[in-house]
């Protein structure tokens, strides 16, 4: 592996003993793959089987070795995207630099192959559809982090289609068992989408200085950050117009709780995240449009709970 650029100055490395034990969390990005199992869970508790006891939906095997399979996938393409990062991050954040560091990239390398085949392989043995799923999933992320992200738009446009493809999982996996091909849960998967996208852009914008030193043609430093935060616009407003229409037609069917739920915690931060975006001129204020995205999330997959009674 060629050296590590002047201005990318890492922190001393810590213990080996302990330091990939500690760093381990961080490497596979616990927070994000704490949602995703929130998002499959409260998708199956809250969207497609709100009549059946927690124990009965739950305790399932089935749905839980899916969980794994999908959580073993996310974790492998995080892995992989650092191994691909080395350079970048040691500029946009050395702090949290760990393969290279901590963990040899051959090691990393091995560790994205086994855990990405063994999420593929219990998918299929699940069902051979929810395997091709999965397996197309492990290629994109391995797309994403060896080319794509690269590429303006391309990368975002593959996280958000990943993101999409887990809030629709659950429910593939019932219609493949029941033989129905209903679906309730496209919106869920349509506003994960465009608030993905988002947040990518908004994440290209905070990581500009690493990403030009590496020949990266991320939207920012395609189109600069006016036209970038113009796009980024367009998601969001169209996001905003897909929310209205929920709470619209929440309010007239009376279903007051969800609809006031998704205007207060939805829809007020979003317009909110839309003014902080247009102001925004420094790496820190794009850091915090992230958290901001990260809430709204939060609050979207929770609206879950009250969703599935309707």
């Amino acid at each position: 592996m060629s050296s590590l650029p002047p201005s990318a100055t890492l922190p001393p490395a810590p213990d080996k003993r302990g330091g990939l034990v500690r760093a381990l969390p961080g490497l596979v990005r616990w927070p994000n793959l704490a949602m995703m199992l929130l998002c499959m869970v409260l998708v199956r508790v809250g969207l497609l089987l709100p009549a059946v006891p927690l124990r009965e939906s739950l305790l399932n095997w089935r749905f839980g070795a899916l969980v794994l399979s999908a959580l073993l996938v996310a974790a492998a393409g995080y892995i992989i995207n650092d191994y691909y990062d080395v350079k970048i991050d040691a500029i946009n954040r050395p702090d949290r630099l760990v393969v290279g560091r901590v963990l040899r990239r051959r090691k990393a390398m091995l560790a994205h192959l086994v855990m990405s085949g063994v999420g593929v392989l219990l998918a299929g043995w699940l069902h051979p559809m929810l395997g091709v799923v999965t397996l197309g999933s492990a290629l994109l992320l391995w797309g994403y982090s060896a080319r794509f992200k690269r590429i303006a738009l391309a990368g975002n446009a593959s996280i958000a289609t990943l993101t999409a493809a887990l809030v629709l999982l659950p429910e593939l996996q019932l219609q493949l068992a029941r033989h129905d091909s209903t679906s309730i849960v496209w919106p869920y998967a349509l506003a994960a989408f465009l608030l993905t996208m988002v947040r990518e852009i908004v994440k290209d914008v905070e990581d500009m200085r690493g990403d030009a030193q590496h020949g990266c043609r991320t939207l920012p430093l395609v189109w600069g950050m006016a036209r970038t935060k113009w796009v980024t616009g367009v998601f969001l407003g169209s996001l905003a117009l897909l929310v209205t229409v929920a709470v619209v037609r929440l309010l007239l069917g009376a279903h007051w709780l969800l609809a006031l739920w998704l205007l207060v915690l939805v829809l007020g931060p979003m317009a909110q995240l839309g003014y902080l975006m247009f102001k925004a001129d420094r790496r820190r204020h794009f850091r915090q449009l992230s958290a901001w995205c990260k809430g709204i999330m939060l609050a979207g997959v929770l609206s879950m709970l009250l969703a599935g009674n309707l």
